[in-house]
């Protein structure tokens, strides 16, 4: 197939790269025009997956009004911040557009693919998530995934496109959940960073882990997601590798936050963007639309918002009331 990637940052290079292994014909486009170059000079994308050598066969577009037409698939791996814009390019394409965007967009409270079907009307849509550090699937480490779409055929084309040794991938047609489960685990992620940070143990982030999820399939329900979504792949899969791995860049975030840094140092110097800062704010007002108790998204939106100390928030979290354990 012909494919285009929009956004080649650590997700986006590592995907691009894994289909053109496969043998597609990939085309990229990313708005950081001089990284875009030395990828198509170099054939390494030093910025985002340092020591990661690409194959070749790649076409490099900086124009993106010329990068997606003729293509039967767009890729679209841009920050949540970004999508609506670089998607709105996209109003007459009917082809595939995929997304692997973990995001809510805070003014709509819409999801990537809620976002698509407003600006990709004539296109058939689709989201991939799951456990995916971007490196490791550089490296070609093994992982599984989940691709979901309201078209199961469209599911399965995409499925069959990344299906490899290295990345077995599965299909839903639960696509608010999986796009839920992999956007909130960031926010939880964060919070995991800060148990890092202030020294606390492995006891602590799994009790945090196990009540986050609980969280996270609350919130997906009331916004219409299916509760079995939340223990497969993009769900209890994604939370527990971005909470525990040192490669989590929203995990790195919340550590360094425990460990007294301030939030606009942390981000300042941030090469990568951290989804679950904007998704925190957004989680948070989604809570409210639905009237869910998710006390472990409050905190860490009083955290990264209202510039509560990292402490207080475990404290006053920990210092709730007693109430059985639900599921």
């Amino acid at each position: 197939m012909k494919i285009a990637v929009l956004g080649v940052g650590a997700w986006g290079t590592a995907l691009a790269n894994h289909l053109a292994e496969g043998g597609h014909q990939i085309t990229v486009w990313d708005h950081d025009t001089p990284n875009l170059a030395r990828l198509a000079s170099e054939r390494r994308n030093a910025k985002y997956l340092p020591g990661v050598e690409l194959g070749c066969g790649w076409q490099v577009e900086p124009d993106l009004g010329r990068s997606w037409p003729g293509n039967d698939l767009v890729l679209l791996a841009v920050p949540s911040r970004a999508f609506r814009a670089v998607s709105g390019r996209l109003a007459c394409f009917k082809g595939i557009v995929l997304s692997v965007t973990k995001g809510i967009e805070f003014d709509s409270g819409l999801t990537m693919s809620g976002v698509l079907a407003q600006t990709t009307p004539g296109a058939q849509r689709a989201v991939l998530s799951g456990p995916t550090l971007a490196l490791e699937v550089a490296r070609g480490v093994p992982t599984a995934a989940v691709v979901a779409s309201a078209d199961p055929s469209i599911a399965e084309q995409v499925q069959a496109l990344f299906h490899r040794p290295t990345l077995r991938v599965y299909t839903s047609r639960d696509v608010v959940g999986v796009e839920l489960g992999g956007a909130l685990k960031n926010v939880i992620a964060i919070a995991a960073g800060v148990c890092d940070g202030l020294g606390f143990g492995e006891n602590s982030k799994a009790a945090l882990v196990t009540r986050a999820i609980v969280e996270i399939r609350r919130l997906g329900v009331a916004c219409g997601a299916q509760a079995d979504t939340f223990a497969g792949l993009s769900g209890l899969g994604d939370l527990v590798v971005t909470c525990f791995s040192p490669l989590s860049r929203n995990r790195a975030l919340g550590e360094r936050l425990g460990r007294g840094d301030r939030l606009e140092d942390v981000l300042a110097r941030s090469v990568s963007v951290a989804e679950g800062y904007p998704t925190a704010r957004a989680a948070w007002q989604q809570a409210r639309r639905h009237n869910v108790s998710t006390p472990i998204m409050d905190e860490v939106y009083a955290m990264l918002y209202a510039g509560k100390p990292p402490p207080q928030a475990v404290r006053d979290i920990t210092a709730r009331g007693s109430k059985p354990e639900d599921w």
